[in-house]
């Protein structure tokens, strides 16, 4: 068995020794983190799921621990997730994380003999727990807890407050600094106890000092990152490979990540470290990781069924007026911010493009399922796409089916492009793929379809632009508009495009469908566009 060589890390915590790695050190405030311990502050570090906050905690762990100044205990509390509002049950596991950790720490059986003691206190277990154990050390303790928001209700109330109730104790009598981490700040939380009451996290834990935030990595890293894998292997990446893999990721972590390991080592033809990776193949690799739907994507999909997720994505993905912000929760918009699906620039948009891609995508996936039409239909002998075609069954599928598939949608406000981009993307996955452009007060969703034509890299591309648009007032001045904004866009994608369209939904009931379905073609600045009335 050959040695495997360092690695691109989509799974757990790094490991330097097997993982190229960004030193999480860098990645956090240490200096800020050392002084908040040494004011014996309890404070907050949270961001999205797989960004590498756990890999900073146990670096950080590491650390302290080799200067000799403190115990410094990390724990993972997820496990008490399953017992919800038993109280009980989640803190024998909050305890047992700890007492688990904290004897590899201290390589002794003391943190479970305390255990055993604090079982017969008559305050809070956790609280018996952590001032016994502090009492028992020579040191002050130092706790980072993860995966805090993982717990819920009565649970999650009762370790806030247990660990309030022994701050004042600290650092003899209870741990000098505690740092929770989680995907949302606790001042965030709105927790639901079992008798429907409703508990923020900033009444039940009101000691925090401070709340930390774990950014992404910066174009720097990423280059850094990637070379490393350079470094190791002699494998290269075009330079043009850098401006993608950031406008693809922007920085998200686990996303770098991915698109490194599926370019080097999922696509088995660049296992040859002699082949250098080029822009077409992280192109490639970023279509592979969204059509496999791997775990991180998953949970994204999961979220985007939640109410209060839709409220903030349904605007964002019809284009609506920017203004429609001002209408928005500010807390749903926070929490899909904390999930890392959104940014807040003015206006909001989605994080990166990867996941802009996810969404429409994802939304669309049940629909494309169930369509009988074949990529073959409309592939031309020189394996291009007859857009024409296409788009004419289209508009008598749409004229047939609007009404119900349309209602099927959980965002219905954006039904009609949705249900064009599925049909795209049967058609599509046949081999091609699908830019999309879609935000608040674009009024608009703009497609670039990009079709190699033969096999391999580097080949002739077939490039066609979409505009899709809600007809909203007269027609004649929407089409204008409409017909500038193609163009425009043509100009931005930037290269050869083939073919420009532009699509118009009447979604008037009072209309009939014969006056709905036309199509004719328009020059407009040295262009001709078909456009299209649905």
């Amino acid at each position: 068995m050959r040695k495997v060589q360092k690695f691109f890390n989509t799974a757990g915590p790094i490991k330097p020794a097997d993982h190229y790695n960004i030193d999480p050190l860098t990645r956090i405030e240490l200096e800020e983190i050392e002084s908040l311990i040494y004011q014996k502050k309890y404070f907050v570090l949270h961001a999205p799921r797989q960004t590498g906050k756990t890999s900073c905690l146990l670096a950080l762990r590491d650390y302290l621990n080799a200067r000799g100044e403190f115990y410094v205990v990390y724990a993972n509390v997820e496990a008490g997730q399953a017992f919800r509002n038993n109280i009980h049950e989640v803190e024998q596991r909050f305890v047992g994380a700890i007492a688990s950790r904290a004897s590899i720490v201290l390589n002794n059986r003391i943190p479970y003999e305390v255990m055993e003691e604090a079982e017969k206190e008559r305050e809070g277990f956790i609280t018996s727990y952590l001032r016994l154990l502090s009492e028992a050390l020579d040191k002050p303790l130092l706790l980072f807890i993860d995966e805090i928001d993982a717990l819920v209700g009565d649970s999650l109330v009762s370790v806030l407050r247990q660990i309030r109730a022994g701050y004042d104790q600290r650092p003899q009598h209870f741990p000098q600094s505690i740092i929770l981490c989680g995907v949302r700040d606790v001042r965030d939380y709105r927790i639901v106890t079992s008798n429907q009451d409703i508990v923020t996290g900033g009444s039940a834990f009101n000691i925090k000092a401070k709340s930390l935030h774990l950014g992404n990595f910066s174009r720097e890293e990423i280059h850094e990152l990637y070379l490393q894998h350079t470094a190791t292997t002699g494998q290269e990446f075009d330079e043009g490979c850098f401006p993608m893999i950031w406008e693809a990721t922007e920085g998200q972590p686990w996303l770098v990540n991915a698109l490194g390991y599926e370019v080097t080592e999922e696509m088995r033809e660049n296992r040859d470290r002699s082949i250098r990776i080029i822009p077409e193949m992280i192109y490639k690799a970023q279509e592979r990781i969204i059509y496999r739907r791997d775990t991180h994507i998953d949970i994204l999909i999961d979220k985007l069924r939640e109410e209060r997720v839709r409220n903030v994505i349904a605007p964002i993905l019809a284009g609506e007026d920017g203004d429609v912000e001002e209408h928005l929760r500010d807390d749903d918009i926070q929490y899909v911010v904390d999930m890392g699906l959104i940014v807040r620039d003015k206006p909001l948009r989605i994080a990166n493009a990867i996941y802009k891609e996810i969404i429409p995508r994802e939304l669309t996936w049940a629909r494309q399922q169930t369509l009988v039409q074949q990529a073959a239909w409309y592939i031309n002998p020189d394996n291009s796409i007859n857009m024409e075609k296409l788009l004419l069954d289209f508009q008598q599928f749409f004229r047939e089916n609007a009404d119900s598939w349309i209602e099927r949608f959980d965002y219905k406000e954006s039904g009609p492009q949705l249900l064009l981009q599925a049909f795209l993307q049967r058609v599509v996955n046949g081999g091609g793929y699908i830019d999309r452009e879609y935000g608040l007060g674009r009024g608009r969703t703009d497609l670039l379809i990009t079709k190699p034509l033969t096999d391999g890299y580097g080949g002739p591309l077939q490039r066609i632009v979409l505009e899709l648009k809600i007809k909203r007032g007269d027609l004649e001045k929407t089409i204008a508009k409409g017909l500038e904004q193609t163009v425009g866009y043509m100009d931005r994608c930037g290269g050869v495009i083939n073919e420009g369209h532009f699509i118009l939904f009447n979604r008037d009931k009072s209309v009939c469908w014969d006056d709905k379905i036309w199509h004719r073609r328009e020059e407009f600045g040295g262009r001709t566009i078909t456009v299209w009335g649905m």
